[in-house]
């Protein structure tokens, strides 16, 4: 399963999302995005679920890092982040039980999906820089 993810950053805080209590990782954590579609390319998946769950519409993104990751259940991922550069509309809750901007020291504190926690590691200790 390919998997995008956005790193979207305002005054050095990143958009985080809680995901709802119902459905599969209740109310873990996760970088805004979701799966692509087949026959979609990744650019277009990033811009359309961020249209869907945000109600932005991305006008430049960029990858900056990916891996792949299998959960217990046997599900293996490939999950690919990019930074949002610039978008339209302002970001407002569609689909999580809540959205908040994190400072980047902060992001350890919270508990994000697993296949989210390399990357997390990345930007605390500041191996990546949005």
């Amino acid at each position: 399963m390919e998997v995008v993810a956005a790193l979207i950053c305002r005054r050095g805080r990143l958009l985080v999302c809680q995901r709802s209590d119902a459905g599969s990782f209740p109310l873990k954590w996760e970088f805004p995005g979701g799966k692509v579609k087949t026959g979609e390319g990744h650019a277009a998946a990033l811009m359309r679920e961020l249209r869907e769950e945000l109600g932005i519409e991305v006008r430049s993104a960029a990858e900056v890092a990916r891996h792949k990751h299998g959960y217990p259940d046997g599900t293996e991922v490939e999950l690919r982040f990019y930074r949002v550069d610039d978008y339209d509309g302002t970001a407002e809750n569609r689909v999580f039980q809540k959205i908040v901007w994190v400072e980047i020291e902060r992001l350890r504190e919270i508990d994000f999906l697993e296949g989210d926690l390399p990357l997390v590691e990345k930007l605390t200790r500041r191996e990546l820089i949005v």
